[in-house]
């Protein structure tokens, strides 16, 4: 019987092969055996562009609602960050959302969504993990039935998400500051950014569940058209692009150039820490920038480092004033917001900052530099085999004093092994929560060291 585990950020799988309508009904059997318990009764359920979402959808629904489980369904595909608001707005126990996020097109998943209206806390995902049944009986009613008797109904989270936005931006102050490209990579935002902003340059707005064979996940080597055009247009647009589920957010400059969630984090805390005068805790994952605590103590807050997964910062956001908190990967949250990533927000707060400012998001990113220090980042995903990854942790396991020239002056093991060098610059080495990835990120004071740290670690590694 195949075992279902949920990584960093739910359960994720490849569609037909352990994706399969027998394992997402045992997931959704384990998730009524965990709402009983509780003695929860409302859930809001929704699918982003994946392959099969309506029917996966269908199967979870019609689970829960013959058990007497009200269920809010969306009507089409959705966001992440839309189930999660409307876990809010309906006052629902519990949020599901189907989606693998950005993985690659084969795959698909499943998020648990607390009633805070952000990822479920640790603890209950693994509550529910071992209540999943190894077989579920065959369904009581079917899935029109239960519409009939209205023990599923259908919401338009859609709707609710973009009139909150709406009410939320001053968006035609954004829109006369700047011109706007956005590429929703075939993911769940293309509607709704397209709606609050008309007069963006879309790219990928259409439904495509293959998303034309590229992994919707916003990094550079995936982005080459929207780059291509800003390259193009110097100085005329700014970029944003979101991922298969819109929880995850790049930005791209004026020239084309890549704008990494690290910077993106710095920037949010110098705006509603430096601009907007607001307070709380900085809370983010372990491969964020040192930067970030650097700019958190020049503003006099403390800043909290969690383990790698939305779900640990989530945690901390549902019982704490935390002001900005996010991950490397780009998944943001800030006050005043729900406590979720959010791309299409984050993205909207970034450009309200260049509005308020009149300034470009390299001028406002030098002011961050003015007290930080520069620095630059990168990232390489490894696709290894199992004895690959099993020779690179023995080989981790042991002390390393150096990388090539690069001397250890101390390392941490929080989530992966990190490794500090002079000058602020790192080396971090981990596993893939959510795919078969060996993941080597790299700081340094320019993309010369950065390459350079990288290529220091595959020689150790021999990969």
């Amino acid at each position: 019987m195949y075992s279902i585990k949920f990584g960093t950020d739910g359960w994720r799988a490849i569609i037909a092969k352990d994706y399969t309508v027998d394992n997402v009904r045992r997931i959704a059997a384990g998730t009524l055996a965990w709402l009983k318990s509780k003695n929860y009764r409302k859930v809001i359920i929704g699918h982003d562009c994946r392959f099969g979402g309506p029917l996966f959808l269908e199967e979870i629904a019609t689970i829960l609602a013959q058990d007497d489980i009200e269920c809010l369904v969306a009507r089409g595909f959705v966001s992440t960050p839309m189930v999660s608001l409307g876990v809010i707005h309906h006052k629902a126990d519990l949020g599901i959302v189907i989606t693998a996020s950005h993985n690659p097109p084969s795959y698909n998943g499943f998020k648990l969504k607390s009633s805070f209206g952000g990822p479920s806390i640790p603890a209950d995902i693994a509550e529910v993990e071992a209540m999943i049944p190894e077989f579920v009986p065959e369904l009581k009613s079917s899935f029109n039935t239960l519409i009939e008797k209205k023990q599923i109904q259908f919401v338009d989270l859609e709707k609710e998400y973009t009139d909150h936005v709406r009410a939320s931006f001053e968006l035609e102050k954004i829109k006369l500051q700047t011109r706007i490209a956005y590429d929703a990579m075939y993911g769940a935002g293309q509607r709704a950014m397209k709606t609050v902003i008309p007069e963006l340059k879309a790219f990928h707005c259409e439904y495509n569940p293959g998303f034309c064979d590229t992994p919707p996940e916003p990094i550079l080597k995936n982005l080459g058209e929207i780059q291509q055009f800003l390259q193009s247009n110097p100085g005329k647009f700014i970029g944003v692009a979101t991922d298969g589920d819109a929880d995850r957010l790049a930005m791209l400059d004026d020239q084309g150039n890549m704008v990494d969630s690290q910077h993106l984090l710095l920037l949010l805390l110098h705006y509603l820490a430096g601009y907007k005068k607001q307070s709380g805790k900085i809370v983010v994952s372990f491969s964020v920038t040192n930067k970030l605590k650097k700019l958190a103590d020049h503003y006099g807050l403390d800043c909290v480092i969690t383990k790698i997964g939305f779900k640990y910062i989530a945690e901390l956001m549902i019982r704490e004033d935390v002001l900005v908190a996010g991950e490397e990967s780009g998944g943001l949250a800030i006050k005043g917001h729900i406590p979720e990533r959010d791309g299409i927000w984050i993205a909207l707060t970034i450009l309200e900052f260049m509005s308020v400012t009149g300034k470009s998001i390299n001028e406002l990113i030098a002011e961050v530099y003015s007290i930080v220090g520069t620095f630059q980042y990168d990232r390489l995903d490894l696709h290894l085999t199992d004895n690959q990854i099993s020779n690179c942790k023995q080989t981790l396991s042991s002390e390393i004093k150096s990388w090539s020239t690069y001397k250890v002056l101390h390392s941490e093991n929080l989530d992966g092994a990190k490794y500090y060098f002079e000058n602020d610059a790192w080396l971090l080495i981990r596993t893939s929560g959510t795919e078969p990835v060996l993941r080597i990120y790299a700081q340094g004071k320019d993309q010369s060291e950065v390459i350079s740290i990288l290529n220091a670690a595959r020689s150790v590694l021999n990969v």
